[in-house]
């Protein structure tokens, strides 16, 4: 179980909620101020900053929601692995100065250095001269991914847009496809659980998987100690939201006695051209267990 650390007044949960987004420390597009701006033009009243493998951008967030009267969660996404897949586990509510945050942070730190420079090289050899220094202009003081390299493709004028990009360079079984060692999902839910947090797996429908492949994730995330699910991440079809939670029913029934897996949602905002996932825009459904719960009172 997460420890308590921060704890929710009412105002911060009766307006619009958005428990994962990203910003210029990461893969975003907005910085921390200005995305803390657009969460409150949004009527968002309580929201997590969740940057892959960082906790940079956190303390301009947490300055710009103060000024704004907006709750700030201090959060995180983390990369991971599941055998052969690769998640994204979200911590919530986590100390951002903790060693075990801190520790997280650097191993995949090393990790998306060695692979930043691989994808440079490979694009390289491709004809696309000077891809490592496009990609860190655009990543500035932030963690490089593959999205920096599809911005500097486009702005070098190599592709019209970024999905043409991920099309032919960067996506699946592409060239910029570059396979990491990440660290093993329970590993990560025991990080972020030593950082005080909740460990919430992050877009389970984003992971093209079966749905008896995604039913044993969820269960085996269950069972490594996971908090939350994201029944809602970006706007989807009902339909989808409620095989989710069928699945999660399954996984609940079949593991008598364990602790049911709650639910959390989050827009995956990253920029404001792409209005499916934009801050604030999702909801959960009324009768779930939110994993807010968890810091009420």
């Amino acid at each position: 179980m997460p420890q308590s650390r921060l704890r929710l007044a009412d105002e911060a949960v009766n307006g619009q909620i958005d428990l994962h987004c990203h910003s210029t420390a990461s893969d975003g597009i907005l910085s921390p101020e200005a995305l803390v701006s657009r969460a409150k033009s949004a009527g968002v009243t309580l929201l997590a900053l969740t940057d892959h493998d960082t906790v940079a951008g956190y303390a301009q967030a947490r300055d710009a929601a103060e000024k704004a009267g907006i709750f700030l969660l201090p959060g995180i996404e983390l990369t991971a692995r599941w055998g052969r897949q690769v998640v994204h586990v979200v911590g919530l509510n986590v100390d951002p100065e903790s060693a075990a945050i801190g520790g997280a942070i650097a191993e995949r730190g090393r990790l998306r250095d060695a692979r930043a420079l691989e994808i440079a090289a490979r694009l390289e050899k491709r004809g696309f001269s000077g891809a490592m220094a496009g990609a860190r202009q655009h990543a500035g003081e932030g963690v490089i991914g593959r999205p920096h390299f599809a911005r500097w493709l486009v702005e070098a004028g190599y592709l019209p847009d970024e999905a043409k990009a991920f099309k032919r360079y960067l996506g699946a079984g592409k060239t910029g496809d570059v396979s990491v060692d990440w660290p093993d999902m329970g590993t990560t839910v025991a990080s972020i659980h030593a950082a005080g947090g909740a460990a919430v797996l992050a877009h389970p429908l984003k992971y093209g998987l079966t749905r008896m492949r995604l039913q044993s994730l969820l269960g085996e995330f269950q069972e490594a100690g996971g908090d939350a699910v994201e029944v809602v991440c970006g706007q989807q079809n009902p339909v989808q939201t409620r095989e989710i939670l069928a699945l999660l029913e399954r996984v609940s029934a079949s593991r008598s006695g364990g602790r049911a897996l709650r639910a959390s949602l989050g827009s995956d905002f990253h920029q404001p051209d792409q209005p499916w996932r934009e801050l604030g825009s999702v909801h959960l459904p009324a009768d779930v267990e939110p994993v807010w719960a968890l810091w009420r009172g």
